[in-house]
């Protein structure tokens, strides 16, 4: 009886676990902006992007790793009737200095960026609250947002080597 009931509940688990993840999943890769250019080595998808399920007015935090000679470009959607902005701020995870807020950048939901050095970064994301479209499969106060990381090797610049 107990290994039935243990079974029961993991598997009710990971259900709820798939159901939630299928629901927004790869949202960030069908929504948001990615443009990539293969032929002349542009941007590329980034491993760390995520998608997930939130609530309206939820604070969700991503710790994600930048290298040092690479550019970067943040992209963040959401599925909401609210014009589809989505605030978020980028923290330095060691130092916990804020190093952008799109609220003072005009609600960008694109952030393009140069790393001089390897670090860990904390990005941060708000959910606004406000109605949203109407899914069979989620509540109806939660929205799938998408945080897409792309990156690409820093153009060489100035002079060249003799």
């Amino acid at each position: 009886m107990k290994y039935f009931l243990s079974l029961l509940v993991a598997t009710a688990f990971s259900t709820s676990v798939f159901s939630q993840t299928s629901v927004c999943g790869q949202f960030h890769k069908k929504y948001c902006v990615f443009e990539s250019d293969k032929e002349t080595g542009k941007w590329q998808y980034n491993a760390q992007s995520k998608s997930g399920l939130f609530n309206q007015g939820m604070v969700s935090k991503l710790r994600c790793v930048i290298y040092k000679g690479m550019d970067y470009r943040i992209s963040v959607c959401c599925e909401t009737i609210l014009g589809e902005k989505v605030a978020y701020k980028i923290y330095d995870a060691r130092t916990n200095e804020l190093l952008f807020d799109n609220k003072t950048a005009e609600d960008t939901q694109q952030f393009e960026f140069q790393s001089v050095s390897t670090r860990q970064l904390i990005i941060e994301v708000v959910v606004p609250k406000g109605a949203t479209e109407k899914d069979k499969h989620k509540a109806a106060d939660a929205a799938c947002v998408g945080l897409l990381i792309e990156h690409k090797l820093t153009d060489k610049q100035g002079f060249s080597q003799y």
